[in-house]
């Protein structure tokens, strides 16, 4: 695959892995607008948006040319993995998950994330419970997702060392 000519791009992965923070780097390296679903998920004071509607205004803004989108929502995964050039999954072990959120909790403590407006950093105990189970529970519902992807545009990383070194390489070879 010729990284030049992608122009959407999914990024799933456990919670905690990074997933926001690696799309706003690939929208600065790319130049491609991203949809971060937990923006269309919740509303502001972290009030869920109703699951029809959510969906729906995922493949709506799926159908533009350009996008990279963050985030897993298996109701509309293979949707989006159907439609991408290049499927990023952040596969990290539960520890680096956990590791992840802790430390995004602490360092944004009872600040509003960026990518979700009204919605402050915080942890509940669903969302802890989700953290912990995730490899057990969710993580199939990726692997079974890309299982038919073809090969050459889905890449896996295991830890943070190995993602930072591709994206190393990719700003070298986007830029030359």
């Amino acid at each position: 695959m010729e990284l030049k000519q992608v122009k959407r791009i999914t990024i799933v992965g456990g919670p905690g892995t990074g997933k926001t923070t690696l799309a706003k780097k690939l929208g600065t390296i790319f130049n491609l607008p991203i949809i971060h679903i937990d923006a269309i998920n919740y509303n502001p004071n972290w009030e869920k948006v109703e699951k029809e509607k959510r969906d729906k205004l995922i493949l709506e803004k799926i159908k533009n040319e350009k996008w990279i989108s963050d985030g897993n929502y298996s109701s509309t995964l293979k949707e989006r993995i159907e439609k991408s050039d290049l499927i990023i999954w952040l596969d990290y072990s539960g520890f680096d998950s956990i590791k992840g959120v802790f430390s995004r909790r602490i360092k944004n403590f009872n600040k509003e994330k960026q990518e979700i407006p009204g919605c402050k950093e915080r942890i509940s105990w669903e969302f802890f419970k989700y953290v912990v189970t995730y490899r057990r529970k969710a993580r199939n519902k990726i692997v079974e997702k890309i299982k038919n992807s073809s090969e050459d545009k889905v890449c896996i990383f295991k830890n943070r060392k190995e993602l930072n070194k591709w994206l190393e390489n990719i700003e070298i070879t986007i830029k030359n």
